[in-house]
């Protein structure tokens, strides 16, 4: 089955307590793909100016990440974000966001990314994946990412991508704030109210739940020791949800559950590097690896 992306591209500068990157490949759409090829073919869709590296597009490619649908504006210059991250590594300042080319992004699909089956709306203004999704030519299965940001500045374009989407992940601060609901379940359960059949709530190192009108699936977090770097953790495990989705071609319990795991230990290798700099290094067999101990860890 054929998977694409639309989010962002990046250029990011990231400082931890005990070290600083800059000019590290980010953006949603980048970490999701890099998660989403250990499952298999990712098409990409963006947009970056002329000071994007060629070497950055020619290793996408190396990873099976296809970019054909990778815009870039003459004259342009890329988005760029440079965030800080406090001790606990949960929190984090952004220190500069420079949308630059992103701000005025109108996603145009080359014909063959129209007939994607499985398709991916990162995190981005909710009109980009609006526009995005008129472009589709029947998808199975359209899932979007949001964040608080787009909860507070543009709630009407986000409210009609809800009517055009098959599933919504976001966080667990993000489902309340959209609902208005104190618990988890209950904002979920609204959220289903709003247009998608699923819902998946992210709760970083206390795992995810996975909510639709008869299911609720909840998978543990791997308990990963060495956090290096958390940017990018919520779009690797869409990339490994919805890579393992596509893989399989349905969606029974079985596969859902799977890819819910798939999705955790796949951000559990992002997290162990800065950018998707883990990612690189790994193969399927290390992801399957580490399935194992996550299942290992929670059968009774």
């Amino acid at each position: 089955m054929t998977l694409m992306v639309v989010g962002s591209v990046a250029i990011d500068n990231i400082q931890t307590p005990s070290a600083r990157r800059d000019d590290v490949l980010g953006g949603s759409a980048v970490h999701f793909s890099f998660g989403a090829s250990l499952f298999g073919p990712v098409q990409m869709v963006g947009v970056v100016g002329d000071d994007w590296p060629e070497e950055h597009t020619k290793l996408l490619k190396n990873y099976g990440i296809d970019t054909a649908g990778l815009e870039i504006v003459p004259g342009g210059k890329t988005f760029r974000w440079t965030g800080k991250y406090l001790e606990n590594m949960d929190d984090r300042e952004t220190l500069d966001v420079q949308l630059n080319v992103l701000g005025d992004f109108q996603p145009k699909l080359p014909e063959a990314y129209r007939r994607a089956q499985y398709v991916f709306i990162g995190n981005g203004a909710p009109a980009t994946g609006l526009e995005a999704i008129k472009q589709l030519q029947g998808a199975d299965l359209i899932v979007a990412d949001t964040m608080d940001l787009w909860i507070n500045i543009a709630r009407p374009d986000l409210a009609a991508l809800l009517t055009k989407i098959d599933g919504l992940v976001l966080n667990d601060s993000e489902a309340k704030m959209l609902t208005d609901e104190r618990s988890t379940i209950s904002a979920a359960k609204k959220i289903l109210t709003m247009g998608p059949k699923f819902v998946v709530v992210k709760k970083g190192e206390h795992g995810s739940m996975f909510v639709s009108q008869y299911e609720i699936y909840v998978v543990p977090a791997f308990p990963t020791e060495n956090v290096v770097d958390p940017t990018g953790a919520g779009d690797s495990f869409a990339g490994g949800m919805m890579g393992y989705f596509a893989s399989k071609g349905n969606m029974d319990a079985e596969t859902i559950k799977t890819a819910l795991a798939y999705g955790t230990v796949t951000a559990s290798f992002q997290i162990e590097g800065f950018g998707a700099d883990r990612l690189r290094e790994i193969s399927r067999e290390n992801i399957d690896h580490r399935l194992e101990q996550l299942r290992a860890s929670v059968s009774f």
